[in-house]
């Protein structure tokens, strides 16, 4: 009886109902904020090295430099970001992602204004720190947030706004990159940054899981040894690493596979890059309607697989083919695999300890984008040395392994997020 008592008490009802709608106000401010740091990320990694060389009449090896600045705040950023989140107030350190984008741009903006190239490098790196700092802070600000059977559309929330970004602000800035004033690219990120940070001081704070202060080096060592350890993380990982080469290095060779291979019009690559934008939107929302009705193990293996079917399909293009073969290959690899993208981060916040999520986060995050660059080399000597077509045989291995670190490694036993949940230990 006392259990009956408990449930039809009107204060607990009360309670609960503020409990729902505290956690949907805090969803609601943390995708708002998703959307304006986003955006504005997206226009400084796509207008870094058109502006460097419009702005500034950089040289390739310049350019490359500017590029490595903004994309070194992953590698650089993601280990020591992933500590702080463990241990620091989630809402600070969310204002703090968002003041260091805004600073980070407003610099970038007025040094193109300026022709001052040395400053626009240090105004992209720390826009770049901010993005990291704001992803690894919202992915803990979630479970936090929401129970366990809302991650999922909790997490395709925050997946959403990236995945938007990446179809509309190449495609806008192709349209009107020679029609508008150089520095006001950057003006625009600059509002994108400051809507964000309007909405994140709405946040709440959140209770800070006391750990034990080990020295840094430890703590970011005991976040990999778990990632390693984990029958679930490690293959996630490896499915990452193996995923992200594949697509550095087919980005690398695409040109010259759509030139030489293909014999498709050079407009064919944008509108690819097109196809896998819009296809992420699509997945991303997909899975936020449907993340609890569908088993997480056919994500988790078909994300990966849709990739593989992907490769083959460019292997199979030919001179003859029709152009729309090629966007129908990057809309596979932008559906299945944005599906996947919050199928694992859900799995993520689920299995790793609330005190070690950021270095967990971190550690795969680091691998990732450290992957990336190593991914491109090997496209790109793939393709200089033994033609494009060895590039794309490349990438379809790369893929393969991706699956099979996602099908060896005991992904295909997730039949739900429940499943996953840590047991509580009652009195």
């Amino acid at each position: 009886m006392h259990k009956i008592r408990v449930a039809l008490d009107p204060r607990r009802g009360l309670a609960w109902r503020h409990h729902i709608g505290g956690a949907m106000r805090t969803i609601r401010y943390l995708s708002g904020a998703a959307y304006g740091m986003h955006f504005a990320d997206q226009i400084t990694l796509v207008s870094v090295p058109l502006i460097a060389a419009l702005a500034f009449g950089a040289s390739p090896s310049v350019i490359g430099i500017l590029v490595a600045c903004q994309s070194a705040a992953h590698l650089l950023g993601s280990v020591p970001f992933g500590l702080l989140v463990d241990r620091r107030q989630l809402r600070t350190l969310a204002l703090v992602s968002g003041a260091m984008a805004l600073c980070g741009c407003f610099i970038a903006s007025l040094s193109v204004s300026a022709t001052a190239i040395l400053s626009f490098g240090i105004g992209v790196t720390l826009a770049g720190f901010g993005a990291v700092l704001f992803g690894l802070t919202s992915l803990s600000i979630l479970p936090k947030a929401v129970p366990p059977e809302g991650l999922a559309r909790a997490n395709a929330a925050i997946e959403i706004p990236r995945a938007l970004w990446s179809f509309l602000v190449p495609l806008a800035i192709g349209l009107f990159m020679e029609r508008v004033a150089l520095w006001s690219v950057f003006a625009f990120a600059v509002v994108g940054a400051a809507f964000a940070l309007a909405l994140m001081m709405r946040l709440p704070r959140f209770e800070v899981v006391l750990a034990t202060r080990e020295p840094a080096l430890a703590s970011v060592r005991e976040g990999g040894w778990y990632v390693l350890g984990h029958n679930l993380l490690l293959p996630i990982s490896l499915c990452s690493v193996f995923w992200n080469f594949a697509f550095a290095a087919l980005l690398v060779a695409l040109v010259p596979v759509i030139q030489e291979v293909y014999f498709f019009e050079s407009g064919s690559f944008g509108i690819s890059l097109a196809a896998f934008g819009l296809a992420a939107v699509l997945g991303s929302w997909t899975m936020g309607r449907v993340g609890n009705a569908v088993a997480p193990s056919m994500i988790l293996i078909g994300g990966p697989a849709s990739s593989v079917v992907a490769a083959v399909a460019l292997l199979l293009i030919g001179p003859e083919s029709d152009p729309l073969l090629l966007y129908a290959a990057f809309f596979l690899l932008g559906f299945g695999p944005s599906m996947w993208l919050v199928v694992q981060n859900s799995i993520r916040q689920l299995v790793a300890p609330p005190a070690m999520l950021g270095r967990v986060n971190a550690v795969i995050q680091t691998a990732i984008y450290g992957i990336r660059p190593l991914g491109a080399l090997a496209g790109g000597f793939a393709a200089g040395t033994w033609g494009p077509e060895a590039a794309l045989v490349l990438v379809m291995v790369a893929y393969g392994a991706s699956l099979a670190a996602s099908f060896l490694g005991g992904l295909r036993r997730v039949s739900s997020f429940e499943m996953l949940r840590a047991p509580v230990v009652s009195d």
